[in-house]
């Protein structure tokens, strides 16, 4: 049975860019509007699923409770754990890390930053939650609020795109994009 998935990415934090992954920044007013301005005109939906941080949670919440929905909090649907790099952007990095920083680059799968979480278990975490939410909830629309890095994989995923390009996926904060998983087929609408 098909599940709908609209996919929406937390707008821009307090604490800024860079790899934020496991910390819990809140959004800023700006960020907060770019969310906002991507539901406006989007749903309707069934029930809403959120990471559980607060960057994406928060909002959900907003947005559950104005629109009478119910909320689900996933944990794996958090960003993946950037270890030593978590609070870091990509300049710093070029001047501590510039081969590991290169090689994660090249293929996010082949390099796992210091005591951070590999992307392939990133990906069966995600993915296991995915499956979960079409198992639970088939023929329903549902809103993921969550991440960057969680929304690239399964756009990727979409799209037939081999594992080396995932982060050549792009997504803005406060995106807003549509899947449609009919069994093992996923397309992006």
């Amino acid at each position: 049975m098909t599940l709908h998935l609209d996919l929406l990415r937390h707008g821009e934090t307090e604490c800024g860019g860079g790899f934020r992954g496991s910390l819990d920044d809140a959004l800023t007013a700006a960020g907060r509007a770019q969310m906002q301005a991507a539901t406006a005109a989007a749903g309707p939906w069934d029930l809403l699923v959120s990471s559980p941080l607060r960057r994406c949670a928060d909002f959900a919440a907003e947005l559950a409770a104005a629109h009478d929905l119910p909320l689900q909090l996933e944990a794996d649907l958090r960003e993946l754990h950037f270890g030593a790099w978590e609070g870091r952007n990509a300049s710093e990095l070029m001047h501590s890390d510039a081969e590991g920083l290169g090689r994660f680059w090249d293929d996010p799968y082949a390099f796992t930053p210091p005591d951070g979480e590999p992307v392939a278990d990133f990906e069966a975490r995600v993915l296991g939650a995915v499956e979960r939410l079409r198992r639970d909830c088939a023929g329903r629309r549902l809103l993921l609020v969550t991440h960057g890095g969680v929304m690239r994989l399964l756009l990727a995923r979409a799209r037939g795109l081999p594992r080396e390009h995932l982060l050549q996926v792009t997504v803005a904060h406060g995106a807003l994009h549509r899947l449609r998983l009919d069994g093992p087929d996923w397309r992006e609408l």
